[in-house]
């Protein structure tokens, strides 16, 4: 291979992870935005529970005394952090998803990956995002849950909220919820090999490969993997917004001590519908948001990528994912046999880090 070769090889690498990297932001920018007031109910029935008396529906309700109590902008406090917290988030999870996926395809001697193996780049990935970005995560919750105690001084804005933790409580106010974050990555572990399966066999029953899947089917596939993941890792974001929030009333006693601690008295007080407060709204929340994720995802990346390959002379129906594999020792799908769509299926795949964040947080 010439060095040509070698460069040209390098620059499409680039250009596909500059790609996924833009469109995976854009996308979850856009979900972000539309599902702010559902995600700003879900942070604080998480932390604060159901309110006294409750009667009728709980979105609804929650949505009325947002708008009446704080106005308009209530309903999205912490969608600044939201986005700019995603920014980074997709910036570290592609570069450390693809980096673990190709030391992974070197250990293995093979150009595909086995469902273990994307689960270990996934998870991998995810707790390099979660390390990140934590402190993002912690502002935004506190923005949305602070209109709720009249008893704190509120944060102006996101460098107001990160310099005044950093003051008053240091390194460790900025990392907490850390823990519970990290546990997080067993979401990913569960949505992605189920989100590629699922897509898989849609893509099996309507003839065709994934990378050429409808978005309608795709939204499917990501509903039903991201509610799936959502119902089994809920608890989690409980315990993580609980530890996130309480260090900002600094005239309160601290409520909990740590992960157990919190763990032991979420259970001894409201039993286990205690960690599922706000599932419903967040379970409304996905749904949504993985449709308009995907949807903004796949719409954006092959326009982007239609525009980097005809910029570099490629026609309009080449496959950059050809010229990415060249460098590679091993044999080729075609080399083995095996048709050429196998190989633009798996390098379609959308990686699922904090698609949450995207709509998690």
């Amino acid at each position: 291979m010439t060095s040509n070769d070698q460069t040209s090889a390098a620059s499409l690498y680039i250009r596909s992870l500059i790609c996924n990297a833009v469109a995976g932001a854009s996308a979850g920018t856009i979900a972000a935005t539309f599902v702010c007031p559902l995600d700003v109910i879900k942070t604080r029935l998480q932390v604060h529970g159901l309110p006294r008396g409750q009667k009728g529906s709980v979105i609804v309700t929650s949505l009325q005394n947002i708008v009446r109590n704080e106005g308009f902008r209530g309903m999205y406090r912490g969608l600044s952090p939201t986005i700019l917290a995603l920014l980074p988030n997709w910036a570290v999870y592609f570069a450390s998803y693809e980096q673990l996926k190709g030391l992974l395809r070197s250990h293995n001697g093979c150009n595909e990956l086995t469902t273990i193996g994307n689960i270990i780049a996934a998870a991998g990935a995810g707790a390099a995002t979660a390390i990140s970005t934590n402190p993002l995560w912690v502002v935004k919750t506190r923005l949305q849950t602070q209109g709720m105690r009249p008893d704190v001084i509120p944060y102006k804005g996101v460098l107001s909220a990160l310099r005044r933790i950093t003051h008053e409580e240091g390194i460790r106010g900025l990392y907490s919820g850390i823990i519970p974050s990290l546990a997080g990555v067993s979401h990913v572990a569960i949505q992605f090999p189920a989100y590629e399966k699922i897509k898989s066999y849609i893509a099996e029953k309507e003839n065709t490969t994934v990378d050429k899947l409808a978005p309608g089917s795709v939204a499917i596939a990501s509903s039903i993997s991201k509610v799936f993941a959502s119902i089994m890792t809920y608890p989690h974001e409980v315990i993580r917004s609980r530890l996130q929030e309480q260090g900002q009333a600094k005239n309160v006693k601290v409520q909990y001590a740590g992960v157990v601690d919190c763990t032991k008295k979420v259970f001894q007080k409201e039993g286990i519908p205690g960690f599922y407060r706000g599932c419903a709204t967040n379970l409304l929340r996905t749904t949504p948001s993985a449709v308009i994720t995907f949807t903004s995802y796949e719409m954006i990346h092959r326009f982007l990528e239609r525009a980097t390959l005809q910029d570099k002379g490629y026609p309009q129906g080449h496959s950059k994912s050809n010229e990415l594999n060249k460098p590679q020792p091993e044999a080729s799908d075609t080399d083995r046999g095996q048709p050429p769509s196998q190989s633009n299926m798996k390098a379609s795949s959308i990686p699922l880090g904090n698609k949450d964040q995207l709509t998690r947080h």
